[in-house]
């Protein structure tokens, strides 16, 4: 057994791995929004077509491989997950690689077209790369792993506002915002997912086959919970790139900050930054440590050791050729370590029930973007950045409520709610529309709508209301 588990470890490594360049990749559209925004004199809701045109291949994707599943079986069960995850990487690096072509041509619809390229690759990474994780050892270590897993996802999304805003507007710009600055980090973007595609093909990866049998029609729809459960995905998931897309330029509103979008991409490392942090608490709060006394020491050596990480992280600078090290001063970013101070203490009184922790963190966002929306300067700042580190782990506590007790309906279920991520194409394209007619600032109305949602399905709405209900 021990020489099993050690056969998983490097594939475990590159699954992880891959984790870490779709949270990356994902990510990168935030910094791509007020990028476009600016060349191409767009309005929000125009702008917003970037998210539309990335989750929205999530849905189309999704909606095909659950049709082709509930009709023929499991697509990944017939050309195995080794080749799933190589067809994700190669799209992948297809769709960055378009970048270059659209701004050669400069038209917006070709960056779209390449975003739904790569949003495809994505998309079948996720499905092929999450159960595989989950199934790469023991299965009781299962949920540890995934979670583990969604940790260096959002490394990932940490890193990306950094990178992007350091190649974008420092190294590829020669001072000056234009389409030609996207060519080369796309083209290396592309480079890695193609490498890494290559490396996949010759690495000797565990073949698993999937004998879950998946039931046809639409039989799971008579689970209330799974249909509540659906939507709960739906806002969560628009609520969370909503915020993220327009983050930057709230930002840089002169009551706000007024910071410039260089500024402003470091800054959302930040709110990213935090949703590491929550997840990396979130596994221990949710594992199966008993002593309560090192569970929360752990807890909070872990919230202390990410801090510093992402504090070093964001401090990085570039002037031309020369990286230095600015590191901020305390009384910049004081109210970012209160605000993880409360995102500790909420993760000790919800414990390890979902229903309590997704209901709790759900209702702080709300509060936090009332602030965001009444105040100004720098609580309406930090507020919106401390959101990230609330959003961490609503993902997998509404997964988890929304598939709980469904036999062989799982698998079913699991398709149906990967595909309500195209809540991500649009709550972003309505929040769009609203803040060219109200302004940015008051549009964040349109996220607390989503969480009120999530709210409900934590006090409510997981619920299983009918004995027969249950298989």
């Amino acid at each position: 057994m021990d020489n099993q588990k050690m056969n998983y470890k490097k594939p475990f490594i590159t699954i992880t791995f891959l984790f870490f360049m779709w949270g990356f990749i994902t990510v990168m559209n935030d910094v791509l929004i007020p990028h476009l925004k600016a060349v191409f004199e767009l309005s929000y809701f125009q702008a917003a077509l970037i998210q539309f045109a990335f989750f929205g291949a999530f849905f189309v994707i999704s909606l095909i491989y659950f049709l082709i599943s509930v009709s023929q079986g499991d697509p990944i069960s017939k050309i195995g997950y080794k080749n799933g995850i190589i067809i994700g990487l190669i799209l992948c690096g297809v769709g960055c690689s378009l970048f270059y072509p659209a701004a050669n041509y400069q038209r917006y619809g070709i960056f779209l077209g390449a975003l739904f390229v790569l949003a495809s690759g994505v998309t079948i990474l996720q499905i092929t790369a999450n159960p595989y994780a989950a199934i790469l050892g023991d299965p009781k270590t299962a949920s540890s792993r995934l979670n583990l897993a969604q940790g260096f996802n959002s490394f990932g999304t940490t890193l990306a506002p950094i990178i992007g805003a350091i190649l974008l507007y420092k190294v590829f710009s020669n001072g000056e915002i234009t389409v030609d600055s996207l060519k080369m980090p796309y083209l290396i973007y592309g480079g890695l997912f193609l490498a890494l595609a290559v490396i996949i093909k010759f690495i000797e990866l565990p073949s698993f086959v999937n004998n879950e049998k998946i039931e046809k029609g639409l039989g799971v729809l008579k689970f209330r919970h799974v249909v509540l459960g659906m939507f709960a995905i739906f806002f969560y998931v628009g609520g969370e790139v909503s915020i993220g897309s327009f983050l930057i330029n709230f930002f840089g509103l002169e009551s706000v900050m007024g910071m410039d979008e260089a500024e402003g991409g470091v800054f959302l490392s930040y709110y990213w930054g935090g949703a590491m942090i929550g997840r990396f608490l979130g596994s221990v709060s949710m594992g199966s440590i008993r002593n309560t006394t090192k569970k929360y020491s752990i807890m909070a050596g872990l919230s202390i050791l990410f801090f510093l990480v992402l504090y070093f992280i964001t401090a990085i600078k570039v002037e031309g050729a020369e990286f230095s090290l600015q590191l901020l001063p305390f009384s910049k970013i004081w109210l970012f370590i209160v605000f993880l101070i409360i995102n500790y203490l909420a993760f000790l009184i919800g414990g390890s029930k979902p229903p309590k922790v997704l209901t709790l963190f759900a209702s702080i966002i709300i509060v936090l973007l009332l602030v965001m929306i009444l105040s100004h300067g720098a609580i309406a700042f930090w507020s919106a950045i401390a959101i990230g580190a609330f959003n961490s782990i609503l993902w997998s506590n509404i997964f988890t409520l929304a598939i709980k007790d469904l036999g062989k309906y799982t698998s079913q279920a699991s398709s149906l709610l990967v595909m309500m991520i195209v809540g991500g194409a649009l709550i972003p394209l309505l929040q769009g529309a609203v803040a060219d007619s109200i302004g940015i600032q008051l549009s964040f109305f349109i996220p607390i709508i989503c969480y009120s949602y999530l709210v409900f399905y934590g006090a409510e709405g997981y619920r299983i209301k009918n004995v027969s209900d249950k298989t």
